[in-house]
């Protein structure tokens, strides 16, 4: 209980005393930004496999990257491109419906992945693990740079194509129609889905980044309704998940990027509670209402 007895200590020296965790706090809402704001997007249209399909599906880019010594961000950004090229070709070339060609693509890439691991040349120890769990406790300044572009690429990405996506979100027949060009709009939405999976693995890890995908934004749309709105509480609570779990980590000594991931899908249940309960409360009152209005006409006739 010393986050009670000792808030000070508990909440907040953490911080002012290890500047690891100042940068790993820096590095986490950098990383909250860029995927709430493709995750809204995620969210809002439905693509929720879509965004587990692309985390997964960069696994073998990076396995390949870790390998041969390359940036892994580099792997992960080609088999991210491959995914959607995939997907895309799929899409055109065959009558089937998206999520099989997207589920056939997840699998397919995810053993991909498991088949390079567990060569010779690779193992599940080492920097490997950190690229599957996320070490954002050991992020340095490139790293948080790297972060940072891509919430910039984000922003600006959402901004440009705001109009185009929201039309999207509800018709996109409506778009076609009004000249937003529904095909290069959702090209942009995948390629910021890949920038935001990508940008985030080496913080979070790629078997964690779908749990800030989803679940702030989930979240935030419980509470408000229009787009801009959803994206600011999604930052907000996945800000929050992101000190907490960190806090959390760092006291009982628990992996950093599952933590967090963890406060983030605990933080949406709660919010899901509490509108259940705020539901039931406004429908109780309006049904208590209207027997005091019937009530009334009784007593008037």
């Amino acid at each position: 209980m010393d986050f009670l007895t000792d808030p000070w200590a508990w909440w907040i020296e953490p911080f002012s005393r290890n500047e690891f965790m100042r940068d790993a706090l820096l590095a986490g809402v950098l990383t909250v930004i860029t995927t709430s704001l493709v995750g809204t997007w995620v969210v809002l249209r439905g693509m929720s496999f879509l965004g587990d399909a692309l985390a997964h599906g960069v696994l073998p880019g990076i396995a390949i990257a870790f390998i041969i010594g390359v940036d892994t961000s580099i792997g992960a950004l080609a088999a991210a491109a491959a995914m959607v090229g995939g997907i895309t070709i799929i899409r055109r070339h065959s009558p089937l419906p998206d999520d099989t060609s997207i589920g056939v693509l997840f699998v397919g890439f995810l053993a991909l992945a498991v088949v390079i691991m567990s060569t010779q040349r690779a193992s599940y120890t080492g920097d490997l693990n950190r690229f599957l769990f996320g070490s954002i406790t050991g992020l340095d300044s490139s790293d948080i740079a790297r972060q940072a572009i891509a919430a910039a690429i984000a922003i600006v990405g959402v901004v440009v194509f705001y109009r185009a996506f929201l039309v999207m979100t509800f018709d996109e027949s409506l778009a076609r129609m009004l000249g937003l060009r529904p095909g290069l709009a959702q090209a942009a939405l995948l390629f910021l889905l890949a920038i935001s999976i990508v940008a985030s693995f080496e913080s979070v890890g790629n078997l964690l980044v779908f749990a800030f995908l989803i679940a702030p934004p989930a979240a935030a749309s419980l509470v408000v309704k229009r787009v801009p709105m959803i994206m600011v509480v999604s930052t907000g609570f996945g800000t929050l998940a992101t000190f907490v779990g960190l806090l959390i980590s760092y006291h009982h000594r628990s992996a950093a990027g599952a933590t967090m991931a963890l406060c983030s899908v605990i933080l949406f249940f709660l919010v899901l509670a509490l509108s259940v309960l705020r539901q039931s409360w406004t429908a109780r009152r309006s049904r208590t209402s209207l027997e005091h209005l019937d009530q009334e006409s009784v007593g008037q006739s």
